[in-house]
Parts: C-alpha cells; structure tokens; sequence
C-alpha cells in the first residue's frame, strides 16, 4: 500500500506540473493573441474613468442648473419691473373710478345693507331687446340724494352705474323705468362724454409707462379726481349731449311703443320733482333737462 501510495503521489505531482506547466502554455498563447489594443485596455483603470466622468456630469449639471437659475432672475427682475407699470389706459380708468368711489364712501353711503332690485336681470334684458350684446356692468347703489346716477368707467369697457335709492323710492321707480334710465346713461357713458371731461391732460404719455426706480407720478391722477368731481357735482352735461341721447333714446325705443311711453312719463316724474323738492334742485344742472326732454320726443306741432 505504501508503494502503491508513493506512486499515486509521483503520478499526481507529475499530472501537477504538466496542468501548471500546460496553464502557463496556455497563458502564453492568449496573451501573444492578443491585440495591442486589448492590452493598453487591461491597463486602463475603469474605476477611475468612471469617476471622471461622473465628476464632469455633475460639473455639465451645475452649469445648467446656473443657466436656469440666471433665467430665473431675470424673469423674476421683469417681473419685478411690471410692477411698477402704470396700467394701459382701459384699466386705467377702472382704477379711477374705483379709487374715487372709496375716496367718496361717506359721502356716498354705498356700504349699506342694498335691498334686492332685480336690475341686473332687468336691465340686461333691456338691453339685449334694444340690439347690445355682452355688454359689461356693475350696478351701485347709494344711500344718498346728493348723487343721483351716473355711468362711470370700469376696467375694459365695463360700465359702473351709480343709482341713490332715496331718488327712485321718491319716484317710486318700477324697474323697467329704472333700466331705462339706465339705458339713458349707458348711451352718454358709450358716446365717451364722461372720459372727455375727467381726462387728465397727456393721459396717453402716461398710461403703460414705467416707474421702476423712480417716484410715481401722482399728477395726472388728482388731475383725474378733480375732474371726476367736477364733473359729478357741478359740470354734468350740455344741452347739445342731453339732445343727442334722448335722440337715440327715441330711436332705440320706438319699436317698443309701451317701452317708449314708459320712458315719457318716467320723465315726467323727475322733471315734477325737481320742480317741487329742493332736494334735488340741482339735478338740471346736472342732467338738462327732463323739460326739454320731453319737448324734444314730443310730436312737432303741424302748421296748418
């Protein structure tokens, strides 16, 4: 057993160096198949390539990370600018009128408990029947007689109407002769009457500029309420404009027979009042003049 032993161990040496020795053939072999390429490959160190690489991905990154953060800045610095824009002019005249009606709230009384009139829905219907479509208003009403009614421009067209509720409970006013006098002042706020008299002078040099870094101009806007008050208080309309309205009031309303009639003793109730109540003595001279109104619709006498 023990020779048996030692000959399996030569044998297994032997098998040991031929596997070594053959392995080392072998290795010899490929390694002189192989390419100059392969070889200058097997000394690259991938590991740090990969981290080269990452490094200059997150450098690309941060470039384009400063890029947006630079747009941002500046949208942000345009956005910054625009807030010191004075707005254009059909914006303009809403920021007025809204400035002067909270500049005039005691006076006015228009922060009280309204009672519901129906007029949106009345005067909407008034003046759809009439052929004006997707017209724009606000209705405010006033604790007051000091101001009767007015039209005022709002943002982009939109009309706000101020009606006191003192002067159409005296009247005792339906709402059919409410939207027509509504109507009535819709057409002098759409002939621009009340923005030729309120307009403050190089409003258009004004409108859409920018202020940013510098002091607002507040001129032309106490120009503008001086002008609103002037206008609402004392000046009101002339003869020739009061004319021309009841001119197309006529003809807006001549198709509706009962409209127009409406409309005539509507008249004939304020020109009474203004004759009787000292209240409202005022409103000629304001509004001329439900007289000459009513003489103006009224059939021209025939020569015979």
């Amino acid at each position: 057993m023990i020779t048996t032993f030692k000959a399996n161990l030569k044998f297994s040496s032997l098998a040991l160096l031929v596997l070594v020795f053959g392995s080392n053939l072998n290795a010899q072999e490929t390694d002189n198949k192989k390419t100059k390429e392969e070889k200058e490959l097997e000394l690259v160190d991938f590991k740090q390539i990969k981290k080269i690489l990452q490094e200059d991905g997150l450098s690309q990154e941060a470039k384009k990370k400063a890029k947006q953060v630079e747009i941002i800045k500046k949208e942000q610095a345009i956005i910054e600018k625009d807030r010191f824009s004075v707005p254009p002019e059909d914006e303009w005249w809403g920021v007025m009128t809204e400035y002067w009606l909270v500049k005039n709230a005691p006076n006015l009384a228009w922060d009280f408990e309204k009672p519901d009139y129906g007029l949106e829905e009345s005067f909407k219907s008034v003046l759809q029947t009439v052929g004006l479509y997707q017209k724009k208003f606000r209705i405010l009403l006033l604790n007051t007689p000091s101001l009767v009614r007015a039209a005022l421009p709002g943002n982009n067209g939109e009309t706000i109407f101020l009606i006191s509720v003192p002067f159409i409970r005296t009247l005792d006013l339906s709402k059919l002769e409410i939207s027509l006098m509504m109507l009535e002042d819709f057409l002098k706020a759409e002939a621009g009457y009340f923005k030729q008299a309120a307009r403050p002078k190089d409003l258009d040099k004004y409108v859409g500029s920018n202020f940013y870094g510098k002091k607002l101009d507040l001129a032309p806007m106490s120009e503008a309420l001086k002008n609103y008050d002037h206008f609402l208080t004392q000046k009101g309309f002339t003869f020739q404009q009061q004319f021309e309205i009841t001119k197309k009031m006529d003809a807006y309303l001549k198709p509706n027979l009962e409209w127009w009639n409406t409309y005539f003793r509507m008249l004939g109730k304020i020109d009474r009042l203004i004759k009787t109540n000292n209240q409202y003595k005022t409103y000629n001279q304001l509004y001329p003049s439900p007289e000459m109104q009513i003489k103006w619709l009224s059939p021209a006498d025939k020569v015979l």
